[in-house]
């Protein structure tokens, strides 16, 4: 920096502000059950960013009177770029190498993160960030760093505009917080119960607020004027209000699950006001919370929070594809914990400091010499390894296809999609089936026969299954058995919905009895996309109420962590309720790899079988 600054002073408990955040952010993928509000962390890391980003410039304005924009981003540019840009390569070299099935939108994913649009694309290509079973990609976490660079971007001219038009720092804040209540209120307006929440969470205009109540408690608390001597009585309630902050933080990153409508209708906005106050509290030299935040762990996860969040997403993505991590799973949880802080160690001693301190002006002399080196000479070896990748991960960039799926999951996608369509025909025109009956009496007569034969059922339990009345509700595991289900309960309608959460069930169920479409048997798919709780549960019973029959199919879902959880849950359930049945799709068909896709999850033909002959079994056991 040509102008460095005379007066800045390090603020150490910030680092610890960061590992609560970025700890908070990897637990809530590591362990979703224990950590529901961990992804509030992103929220906590917007609203230091924004006082930082605005405490700075408002001393280099103070010191020099002006503001040098282009160092600005020069600056900004060599703190982030470098580890970013490597993070592309790497990953994008291993899927090219290891992973094909996620060479598909591997370019746009690439070229929009490059250049910090990542959030919009994708809300435009309809990714989610709380699809935790078939919407994860070693980018998705890439949406936040845009909406914090577009901040970069636009801030310091902004900056200058309110400095030398406004005047008033009190003006200045009022307008900044009313800014931020605008873009709140925003998320509240364009949020959707019940729908995925993806747009809102994501959205640059939607977001921007912890950012800027960030940026607004810079102009009135900057931190070059805080006085270090306070009276005691001050200083107890500067404390008090600290603690305060940092424990209800603590429990909202515990506690705040991201399906309450409360989290969008104000939740994300209460939680970064807490995190003003923490910031504000650890900002001034009077507190003690800047000297109780500081301890040589936060330290060290604080300098390096930035990479733990840029490598955590394909650390984890890429050995949970190739690891079973339901079995086992603190061991897995801590592996991964281990292999993302080894990169990331890595990254920042090889790449992140010393590209921080680099003379981008010497890279062509630094690229040539590096060339000429000795061949077995450290810097030769290095020179030939990363453009080795580098070629890897632009071949897998320039081959990587568009919105196309493998043979396996164009299979996949094609019989939920034939099955969810049978499944809504069905429902609209309840009586074809009958009718195709009737006027076909040579091939009814031989269906129970082939239908027996082939779901390997007698003759008494087919003539039963026709008769018998259910209603199917579900995930795409459902859709991708329902066809035979279909076949053996001629009666049954099937309502599934791909990406479709239990905690999101009770009002989709309640919507179906209030329409007078609940039979008497009801039949559960759900849990295959991530956990819930009992309580959660509890309000799907509250729909159904206790004289229907409820059978719980549990998972087979060995790549995601929560499928132990989700099956003692179903099986407590099962205990719990009298009408409640479970049916052990997991210890049936956890020794048979050949009865699914290659996702491990949803049954191929040969599964589907397996799968309907299960639940057929089971419904028509008590009738």
């Amino acid at each position: 920096m040509g102008n460095r600054l005379k007066h800045s002073r390090y603020i150490t408990g910030f680092d610890g502000i960061r590992s609560l955040a970025v700890i908070g952010v990897i637990l809530y993928h590591l362990m979703p059950t224990q950590m529901r509000g961990g992804y509030l962390g992103v929220a906590v890391f917007f609203v230091v960013s924004g006082y930082l980003i605005t405490d700075l410039l408002l001393q280099e304005w103070n010191q020099t009177g002006r503001i040098d924009i282009k160092q600005f981003y020069y600056r900004r540019m060599k703190r982030l770029y470098p580890a970013l840009v490597t993070m592309l390569i790497g990953a994008s070299a291993y899927i090219t190498l290891f992973q094909r099935n996620l060479l598909n939108n591997l370019r746009g994913n690439v070229i929009s993160s490059l250049l910090y649009v990542n959030n919009w694309w994708q809300i435009n290509h309809g990714m989610s960030y709380f699809d935790r079973f078939s919407g994860e990609s070693p980018f998705t976490h890439i949406w936040s760093l845009a909406v914090e660079t577009q901040n970069y971007l636009l801030w310091p001219i902004v900056f200058v505009l309110l400095i030398k038009l406004v005047k008033n720092k009190g003006k200045i804040f009022l307008g900044i917080v009313g800014a931020a209540l605008f873009s709140a209120i925003l998320m509240a307006v364009l949020y959707v119960p019940g729908q995925d929440p993806t747009r809102v969470y994501y959205g640059t205009d939607t977001r921007l607020f912890s950012i800027l109540l960030g940026g607004a408690l810079a102009f009135i608390w900057p931190s070059t004027r805080l006085k270090g001597q306070i009276p005691l009585q001050a200083k107890r309630i500067l404390n008090g209000i600290g603690l305060g902050a940092l424990l209800l933080l603590l429990v909202s990153l515990l506690f705040l699950r991201n399906d309450l409508s409360f989290v969008y209708y104000g939740g994300i906005f209460l939680v970064s006001l807490l995190s003003v106050l923490l910031v504000a509290i650890t900002a001034h030299p009077g507190a003690s919370l800047n000297r109780w935040l500081t301890n040589p762990v936060f330290d060290w996860i604080g300098k390096r929070s930035y990479g733990i969040y840029l490598y955590q997403f394909p650390v984890m993505i890429f050995y949970e594809a190739k690891i079973n991590v339901a079995n086992h799973t603190w061991l897995h949880t801590m592996m991964e914990i281990i292999l993302i802080l080894f990169v990331t160690e890595l990254s920042y001693r090889y790449v992140e400091r010393p590209l921080r301190i680099f003379d981008y002006r010497k890279t062509f002399a630094t690229l040539k010499t590096s060339f000429w080196a000795p061949i077995k000479s450290r810097r030769k070896i290095g020179f030939i390894f990363s453009s080795l990748i580098t070629l890897i991960a632009l071949i897998g960039v320039i081959i990587a296809p568009t919105n196309r799926a493998d043979a396996d999951q164009q299979a996949l996608q094609q019989q939920i999609e034939q099955n969810k369509q049978a499944a809504e025909k069905k429902t609209t025109d309840s009586q074809s089936a009958e009718t195709d009956q009737s006027g076909q009496t040579t091939e009814s007569s031989q269906k129970p026969l082939s239908i027996g034969d082939k779901y390997n059922l007698n003759n008494r339990e087919v003539t039963k299954a026709k008769k018998m009345k259910v209603t199917a509700f579900g995930d795409s595991v459902l859709l991708a058995g329902s066809k035979g289900l279909t076949e053996i309960f001629p009666k049954m309608t099937v309502d599934g919905e791909v990406g479709r959460q239990l905690s999101d069930s009770p009002a989709l169920l309640q919507t179906l009895k209030d329409k007078d479409e609940l039979n008497e048997t009801i039949l559960l798919s759900l849990g295959t996309n991530g956990p819930f709780s009992q309580d959660d549960f509890a309000q799907i019973m509250n729909v159904l109420g206790s004289k229907r029959q409820v059978f719980v199919i549990n998972t087979h879902v060995p790549t995601r962590r929560w499928q132990n959880d989700v099956n003692a849950n179903l099986a407590a359930a099962a205990k719990q309720y009298k009408n409640v049945h479970l049916i052990d799709w997991y210890d049936f068909s956890n020794n048979h790899i050949d009865w699914f896709y290659d996702d491990q999850v949803h049954p191929n033909d040969a599964g589907s079988i397996q799968y309907c002959h299960l639940i057929a079994k089971e419904l028509l056991k008590g009738q």
